[in-house]
């Protein structure tokens, strides 16, 4: 299905990257750049197979600034045969900046902070991790990548509530007006800007939020509900229906794996 059959608002998928280096080690990333581990790799492959199974083609992708959902779009459009598939990228859709906590070892910061505290900054809705200094090479002021953004944009550290902050106003103004204008759309991000986006679209709630795992390189698909005609652009999509693509015992096994990481 693409923009030329369907009448109705397209389909969106959002993908999260292929396990990264730094998912193998259990450490956690945020905005550090990493690459896919040789797993990763195979699941972006196995990502755009699904598609391919599904019949799913897109007119419009849109990925982050990091490398690893670079290289799992890169992979998973191949396997889809869309390779010159248009692709845009946006900081808006990095994934959470995770502060002073960047390459540290999710299970021995639990067993130095205790599980309450490693949960509350990993899980908890508006309670940030400790900054990394602005001189710090981990802030992404200091990254040649980020040099058209505003400074005072760039986070030192971010709750869920700032991902979401800067994931809505990228939901209304890109992707609302390319879905409502029935184009089907790909977004390949992070566990965090992806719950951001799910906890808008589904309506999902600060608490019920924080037991919200992703997993890696599993599509999940959301068809909306068709709009008025009356300034459809500007309106809210509902969402009709959404659901992962794929095996569904492996899906479980893998949303499992996510949450267990910390040990809390």
């Amino acid at each position: 299905m693409n923009a030329a059959t369907q009448t109705g608002p397209g389909v969106l998928v959002v993908l999260r990257h292929g396990q990264s280096t730094w998912n193998e080690l259990n450490l956690f990333t945020g905005w550090h750049d990493v690459p896919l581990s040789a797993k990763g790799e195979a699941e972006a492959d196995a990502a755009g197979r699904t598609l391919r199974e599904a019949g799913l083609r897109f007119d419009a992708v849109y990925t982050s600034l990091l490398t690893r959902a670079m290289d799992t779009n890169r992979r998973a459009l191949a396997q889809l045969d869309q390779p010159a598939a248009p692709v845009t990228t946006d900081w808006r859709l990095n994934e959470r900046h995770y502060g002073a906590l960047q390459g540290l070892d999710k299970k021995e910061t639990t067993r130095l902070h205790g599980a309450e505290q490693t949960k509350l900054w990993r899980r908890s809705y508006d309670v940030p991790p400790p900054p990394v200094d602005r001189a710090s090479p981990e802030h992404p002021a200091n990254d040649a990548r980020y040099a058209h953004i505003d400074a005072k944009l760039l986070p030192a550290t971010e709750c869920l509530k700032d991902v979401v902050a800067r994931v809505v106003p990228f939901w209304r103004e890109v992707l609302v007006p390319r879905l409502v204008a029935g184009d089907n759309v790909l977004v390949v991000a992070h566990g965090n800007s992806l719950r951001a986006l799910a906890m808008h679209m589904e309506h999902i709630s600060t608490d019920d939020i924080a037991e919200m795992n992703i997993p890696t390189g599993v599509p999940r698909r959301y068809r909306f509900h068709a709009q008025d005609n009356d300034d459809r652009a500007r309106r809210e999509l509902r969402v009709a229906d959404v659901a992962y693509l794929g095996d569904a015992a492996a899906i479980a096994a893998a949303t499992n794996a996510v949450a267990a990481q910390a040990g809390t």
